[in-house]
């Protein structure tokens, strides 16, 4: 399969994509520019600056959305107002929070990493409706995409610099437990990245210095590949109003020779179906 360019290079590191029908469109991080993007219904870009990184965003069951910004959380009612701060997961300037999701009890996983990326740096942070913030992991690199199975009993997580998609067991009352190898990525195929799940169990891989999205079964078995023609993917989510279109997210960040493309988001329709966006319960 491959990819259709949706957008201009809008961004210099587009992130985390995220449908949800009451947006009237798609949403996406800028993310070392501190802004939110949003895809209105016409095809126009809109750009809403949040902070000095704009990390992750889920829609809230109280309506609007929660932002993980450089240390904090913030929630916000509408895009261009002045979002309001929530909790602080750290204050070490030399790490941020970087990706994360929502799991379907409405508590919203997000993870850091070290601006220079340092090994083990990285921690994956649970901020719960009611704004408390524990650490669920620790001694990670990169902390990456995450996404639940649709019968949330499991969860799949990136920490890139593994080469690997891990799985980890989950239940409303422990959390995420029992974390193994889900699939290893081959090095010469590039690096997993962000990524998301569909209707049927499989799992969709962003491939960064891999110019593609993998497309991995419910039990592990490679699939399908979408092949796009920039470098550096960086996630992908479901939307449209079927759920049946994957939007794709690219990065022009550190690239000496990026492509006229890179930053551009695209589109696929890959004959499968996603899920619902699980939004934050707070």
């Amino acid at each position: 399969m491959k990819a259709e360019q949706l957008t201009e290079a809008v961004a210099d590191h587009g992130e985390g994509p995220v449908w949800a029908p009451e947006w009237a469109g798609l949403r996406w991080v800028d993310m070392l520019a501190g802004d939110v993007l949003h895809l209105e219904p016409s095809g126009e870009i809109g750009r809403w600056h949040v902070g000095p990184v704009a990390a992750a965003l889920r829609p809230r069951t109280a309506g609007g959305m929660v932002i993980a910004t450089e240390h904090d959380f913030v929630v916000a009612d509408a895009p261009g107002e002045e979002p309001r701060l929530l909790a602080t997961a750290l204050t070490d300037p030399a790490i941020r929070l970087n990706e994360g999701g929502c799991d379907p009890q409405g508590n919203f996983y997000c993870g850091t990493m070290a601006y220079d990326e340092t090994p083990g740096a990285g921690t994956l942070y649970l901020l719960r409706p009611d704004g408390d913030v524990s650490t669920v992991l620790t001694g990670v690199t990169i902390s990456n995409g995450l996404a639940w199975s649709p019968d949330g009993t499991r969860a799949f997580y990136v920490d890139t610099p593994t080469g690997r998609v891990d799985v980890f067991d989950h239940d409303s009352a422990t959390g995420l437990h029992n974390r193994r190898p889900f699939v290893t990525i081959p090095a010469d195929a590039g690096h997993p990245d962000g990524l998301t799940v569909d209707a049927e169990g499989g799992i969709w891989v962003a491939l960064w210095d891999g110019a593609a999205v993998r497309h991995y079964s419910a039990a592990g078995a490679l699939e399908s590949v979408v092949q796009l023609p920039v470098r550096n993917i960086t996630a992908c989510a479901f939307g449209g109003e079927r759920l049946d279109e994957l939007f794709i997210t690219t990065s022009r960040h550190g690239d000496a020779d990026p492509h006229p493309a890179a930053g551009a988001l695209f589109r696929v329709t890959p004959g499968v179906q996603g899920l619902p966006v699980a939004p934050f319960a707070g």
